[in-house]
């Protein structure tokens, strides 16, 4: 297994790798030193530890030092920097194929240069997409048929959205274009697709999607981190997330909310106060993650609206870094999640029963909050019309709803019926995986 350099992206094929470990496969997961090091506690030593490898590739010197080969924290102009220092290592990729002799690689879209190499050594190689099927068809729709509304109503975006979308689309394009390698083998049949989602989410989107691009869709089912593993490896293992719990442990039922906007997105100081003033109206309890990138990092103290912690002592944490997201999701004291909507943390919301207070902020996220809204285990937090931005009357509005009205219970419930027949169908799904990967094996 191949991801990209992402923690949203290494999370979902560890949870494969962990689930095809299961049905007695091997598997290698290959990334650089500082993505394994973060992964290497998820691996439950005596259940996994014979069955997944941790397999390191080691990049060429360049101006990004070993610590940056990761995109956790990484400031955003450098990107593009680490997506050039890891095709450099091509070489290195090859060299490790050409030992290990795996009977088949599962890579990330972007790294499709890591296919051709597979073919050279005569190595079956197929997809697995992160995110979500919604998100890949509506931009291979954009693509294709650009100037049209996309099929499906729930799926509508705003005119700066759209705009965001193309962007989008245009640096995907550019990243797939560098992926790719000038003497690409080619391969006769339909290109074979592994997708972290389920059918009950999202079967038309799959449908569309496999379409428009005549690829065989195979859906992997939700899979969710268990939370009584420990965290996404960014952790010190300390006292403070049993103090996170125990806190969360004192508050009501359904009181509190978590927010949290992933690993890569670092909030602007003006979405950081208007989200503070929100809170602070909403009186609901909450945690709240804070993150600076590194090489930038700003005490958070400076970052919030001044008294604004002495305000809310007692009912509100701020947690720099990290936090155990599984964990806390759990906790039955809370009532819902804003979130950013990157595709795995909506998986967990949704696996957990809790409904979500979408803030989108860039890429896919919009998207998603749309299917989120369609799906009926969340609201999305409107922006202001005129410049785009959150305002702290709707977010206290939209959090209050969730954790204390009848719009929370509405979604609590929906969530939850959600969440079993999701589970249901995920089973199946894998079973279903697990077939076909036997099958290009052998």
């Amino acid at each position: 297994m191949f991801p990209w350099l992402a923690h949203g992206h290494i999370s979902p094929f560890l949870e494969l790798a962990n689930n095809l470990s299961n049905k007695n496969f091997d598997v290698y997961i290959c990334s650089t030193a500082v993505n394994l090091n973060s992964i290497n506690n998820k691996i439950i030593k005596e259940k996994y530890s014979q069955s997944i490898h941790l397999v390191e590739i080691h990049l060429p010197d360049s101006e990004l030092p070993s610590h940056y080969h990761t995109t956790n924290g990484l400031p955003l102009h450098l990107h593009s920097t680490l997506k050039k220092a890891l095709k450099m290592a091509k070489p290195n990729f090859s060299n490790l194929l050409k030992t290990l002799q795996p009977d088949l690689l599962i890579h990330d879209i972007l790294l499709e240069w890591a296919a051709s190499l597979a073919f050279m050594h005569k190595i079956p190689a197929l997809y697995y997409f992160t995110f979500s099927a919604a998100v890949f068809s509506y931009f291979c729709h954009l693509g294709r048929y650009p100037g049209t509304e996309f099929p499906f109503q729930a799926i509508r975006l705003t005119d700066y959205e759209k705009s965001m979308a193309c962007k989008t689309l245009e640096s995907t394009q550019k990243d797939l274009e560098d992926s790719k390698d000038d003497d690409r083998v080619q391969i006769d049949g339909r290109t074979i697709v592994l997708m972290n989602s389920s059918r009950e989410i999202e079967g038309k989107y799959m449908d569309y999607l496999a379409e428009l691009m005549n690829w065989e869709i195979i859906p992997v089912g939700v899979m969710v981190q268990d939370p009584n593993s420990i965290g996404d490896g960014n952790e010190v293992v300390d006292d403070d997330d049993t103090k996170l719990i125990e806190w969360l442990g004192r508050k009501d039922k359904r009181s509190s909310v978590f927010i949290s906007f992933g690993t890569e997105y670092f909030l602007k100081r003006e979405e950081i106060e208007e989200i503070a003033y929100g809170l602070e109206m909403s009186n609901v309890n909450f945690i709240w993650v804070i993150r600076s990138p590194k090489g930038e990092e700003i005490k958070v103290e400076e970052l919030l609206p001044e008294g604004f912690l002495e305000r809310v002592q007692g009912r509100g944490m701020i947690v720099e870094k990290w936090a155990p997201q599984a964990k806390i999701l759990k906790q039955l004291s809370i009532g819902g999640f804003v979130s950013h909507c990157g595709w795995n943390s909506l998986m967990e919301s949704i696996d957990f029963g809790v409904p979500i207070i979408a803030m989108p902020m860039h890429l896919d996220q919009p998207l998603n909050a749309k299917l989120v809204v369609e799906l009926g285990v969340g609201v999305e937090v409107v922006r202001d019309g005129i410049n785009w931005s959150y305002q702290r009357e709707e977010i206290a509005k939209v959090i209050k709803d969730v954790v204390f009205g009848e719009r929370g219970e509405i979604l609590r419930r929906k969530v939850a019926e959600q969440k079993e027949s999701i589970r249901a169908r995920s089973r199946d799904e894998m079973e279903g995986v697990v077939l076909k990967l036997k099958e290009l094996c052998e």
